[in-house]
């Protein structure tokens, strides 16, 4: 079964829209688990203008399934991590004035920076993943970083789906099948949803995880939490 990671963002979004503690945002993370959750993903920006900075410190302390720790490996991002130490990090070549994520890296230009950040955690314990596009070349230069796994960066894949068009998911099977061959494991995330879950999932070789948060949140303003946290694990399967 493929995990779901569910990202909590917009959780802390909400809390911090009035100030204040409502909705308590661990007794979120631990009802997401109880509800059957797999793993909680946060991703902290520099202006902390949802999950903040003391958030991923606190959350260490209530997560009990997979912690996964999302964003751009600046020093003070790095230390967050070395601190916490989660069970992954997952490195995303977010600009300081970005909205959401919205490309993987280049894995070749960069390849050195991420090869020095990967050693520098995987020293400490921390599973490392790599935010990437479903590009075959950018997939190799992951491997050439001593990664331990990708994340496919499925925005294009969600709009094509949204449009009939199915047919992009060709090119998410060759990067998860190259990337297997390469072994690297392969996770997943933006802009997936119940809509387009189980056609990716029933698609995608070796997937091990996808992190969801946006329109899981969105989905749950109708449909409750724990329901669309279980339509999830039922399409996961």
């Amino acid at each position: 079964m493929t995990k779901l990671s569910v990202n909590i963002n917009k959780i802390a979004t909400l809390r911090n829209a009035r100030g204040g503690n409502m909705p308590n945002l661990l007794e979120v993370a631990s009802d997401i688990e109880n509800f059957g959750a797999q793993g909680i993903t946060i991703h902290p920006r520099p202006d902390e203008r949802h999950i903040r900075y003391q958030d991923a410190r606190d959350l260490t302390q209530v997560v009990t399934t997979e912690y996964n720790i999302e964003g751009n490996p600046n020093t003070r991002f790095i230390d967050l991590v070395l601190e916490t130490k989660p069970t992954q990090v997952t490195l995303v070549p977010d600009a300081v004035d970005a909205i959401t994520s919205n490309a993987g890296w280049d894995t070749i230009m960069h390849q050195s920076f991420l090869k020095e950040v990967i050693k520098t955690f995987k020293q400490n314990g921390i599973r490392t993943s790599i935010f990437v596009d479903a590009n075959t070349e950018m997939i190799r230069g992951a491997a050439e970083t001593g990664a331990d796994r990708i994340e496919l960066y499925t925005e294009s894949y969600a709009k094509s789906y949204a449009g009939s068009d199915k047919s992009v998911i060709n090119s998410f099977v060759e990067a998860a099948k190259l990337a297997h061959e390469l072994n690297l494991g392969i996770n997943a995330g933006h802009d997936l949803s119940l809509d387009n879950i189980k056609y990716f999932k029933d698609h995608i070789p070796n997937l091990l995880e996808v992190s969801i948060g946006h329109a899981l949140i969105c989905e749950s303003l109708y449909l409750g939490l724990e329901t669309v946290i279980n339509k999830y694990l039922q399409k996961l399967k």
